[in-house]
């Protein structure tokens, strides 16, 4: 078998927050990401009625599952593994819902979750993101200073806006993205700019800002190819969010159609892993 690729939808990312539209069914939202040819869904791994009601809905069709959670101790994170388990999910995203001032205790807190990460069969990945003990770029590359192997699930738009990068973005941020990228074992998909943390990619003013986001998402599938073993699947996860994440107008809706965006998204990851298949890997600086 050869190395794959298989583009996720979040099922966060397909609440509506619509002023005067209802809400989809779990049901309905799953038939309509398998329909459009999505390999798979991301979803939490939290409350265990959620996510038996999820494993009803995906039964038989195949899907692979990213599952999420968001631990703010060493023991938060045991029952999570529980309920991935069960789902039976491809990795686990953990999101550290902590905010420790020192690479100490940070240390300390992950330490504590890949001991308890040794106990199960699926990847645990901490994830990059606002707001959790990833929140700061440089932060997470101190942990990597002291922690070179630490698996990571990249979400770059949180480094774009909470650094606010400057454009053209500078020689020294793109190693510095790189090097997270050389880290990162799965990918969280939405653009940034340096003031909003998620774009609309249809807008052809913000063309720059896609094509960035691209660029770097091309050299993490290249470092994963070089890591990863050779029947093994890379996971990217469309996670364009709903409200406040998605910019809206004075009637409080989306400005753009987020699914229709999502889809747009899809088909550039496939094509991005299309040309990367036969493109030479990249030197590896992590890890």
């Amino acid at each position: 078998m050869a190395q794959k690729v298989a583009v996720l939808q979040s099922l966060w990312a397909m609440e509506r927050r619509h002023t005067h539209e209802t809400e989809r069914s779990l049901e309905a939202n799953i038939a309509m990401i398998a329909g459009a040819g999505y390999a798979g869904i991301s979803t939490q791994c939290i409350d265990a009625g959620a996510v038996r009601r999820t494993i009803d809905c995906v039964r038989g069709q195949g899907m692979i599952i990213e599952g999420m959670c968001f631990p703010a101790t060493v023991d938060d994170l045991k029952p999570c593994l529980e309920l991935a388990t069960e789902m039976g999910v491809h990795h686990l995203d953990l999101q550290p819902d902590v905010r420790p001032r020192t690479i100490t205790e940070g240390l300390r807190l992950i330490e504590g979750w890949r001991r308890l990460a040794e106990q199960v069969d699926f990847p645990v990945l901490i994830e990059t993101h606002r707001d959790r003990m990833t929140t700061d770029l440089y932060f997470v590359l101190d942990l990597l200073d002291q922690m070179p192997d630490l698996p990571l699930l990249a979400d770059l738009s949180h480094f774009m806006v909470g650094r606010e990068f400057a454009w053209p973005v500078s020689a020294e941020q793109h190693e510095m993205i790189h090097r997270v990228l050389d880290n990162s074992w799965a990918l969280h998909g939405r653009v940034a700019s340096r003031e909003q943390v998620q774009i609309e990619i249809s807008f052809p003013h913000h063309r720059m800002w896609l094509d960035l986001f691209l660029d770097w998402w091309r050299y993490g599938v290249l470092s994963w190819r070089k890591r990863a073993e050779p029947d093994a699947t890379l996971c990217f996860t469309c996670e364009l969010g709903p409200k406040p994440y998605a910019i809206t107008g004075r009637d409080g809706n989306d400005t753009t159609d987020r699914w229709e965006e999502a889809l747009t998204l899809k088909a550039a990851i496939e094509d991005l892993w299309t040309a990367a298949v036969d493109a030479p890997a990249p030197v590896v600086t992590g890890v």
